[in-house]
C-alpha cells in the first residue's frame, strides 16, 4: 500500500468500528433494483451447490433465491444482523480492520461476495489477500458498491475519487493482493431514472499469495 498517500485509509470518525456497528440495521443500503443487480451477478457467477461466503455481512445477503448452496457462511460486525440473515448457515463476528486475518482453511468457498462494504476497509489489500487464500483456484469474488455509504467511516481516498476511480481502486486493491487474476470492472448499473447505480470489480482466485 506505499504507493498511497498519507492518510489515503484514515477515516473521519476513527472510533473503535465495534461502538458504530453496536446498533442493528436492519435496512437496506441501495434500492431494490441495485439490490437486483446484485442478485443477478451472484446467479452468473456462483455456482449452485457450492460454498459461498458473505464477508462484511449483515442481514440480507442478496443471494438468488432460487437457488440452493451448499455452505452460506457470514461475517460481519453485528451479531444481531447475522442472526436474522435466514440465508446464513453460519457466521463469524469479527472486525476486519482490527483482524484481517479470515478464520477458515485455504481453498474454503467456491465464491465470496463483498456488497457496499469494501469502502469501510482500512487495509482492503491484505483483507483481499485472505480472500484470495480461503477461495478455491478459479473461484470468484464478486465486490459491488454503489454511491452510498457512511461518510464518516469511509476511508479518505473514497471519498476523493468518482464511480469510475473507485471501480480502478478496487481492482488495484485485487492487483496488489497478488492471488487474484482476470481482475475487471462491470458498470451494471440499473437504467432507470432516479436508481442508485450498482458497479462491480470481479476477479478469480489463484490460491494462498507466494
Amino acid at each position: 500500500m506505499s504507493h498511497f498517500p498519507a492518510g489515503a485509509f484514515r477515516r473521519y470518525d476513527e472510533t473503535p468500528d465495534e461502538q458504530f456497528y453496536k446498533t442493528p440495521r436492519l435496512v437496506t443500503h441501495i434500492d431494490d433494483r441495485a439490490i437486483a443487480a446484485v442478485t443477478q451477478l451472484y446467479r452468473e457467477h456462483f455456482p449452485a451447490g457450492g460454498a459461498i461466503l458473505d464477508l462484511m455481512s449483515s442481514w440480507v445477503s442478496h443471494l438468488p433465491p432460487e437457488v440452493a448452496y451448499r455452505r452460506v457462511a457470514g461475517l460481519g460486525m453485528n451479531e444481531v444482523e447475522l442472526q436474522n440473515n435466514p440465508r446464513l448457515d453460519e457466521y463469524v463476528v469479527q472486525n476486519l480492520n482490527e483482524n484481517p486475518k479470515l478464520p477458515f482453511g485455504d481453498g474454503e468457498f467456491d465464491g465470496m461476495g463483498i456488497c457496499v462494504s469494501v469502502d469501510y476497509l482500512t487495509d482492503p489489500v491484505t483483507v483481499l489477500r485472505e480472500a484470495g487464500r480461503v477461495l478455491k483456484v478459479g473461484a470468484p469474488i464478486v465486490i459491488t458498491f454503489s454511491n452510498r455509504c457512511f461518510p464518516d467511516k469511509a476511508v479518505a481516498i473514497w471519498h476523493q475519487l468518482d464511480d469510475q476511480g473507485h471501480m480502478r481502486l478496487v481492482e488495484g486493491y485485487l492487483r496488489e493482493a497478488g492471488n487474484f487474476a482476470d481482475v475487471r470492472s462491470l458498470d451494471r448499473s440499473p437504467r432507470r431514472l432516479f436508481s442508485d447505480p450498482l458497479y462491480a470489480v470481479i476477479g478469480e482466485s489463484t490460491g494462498p499469495a507466494a
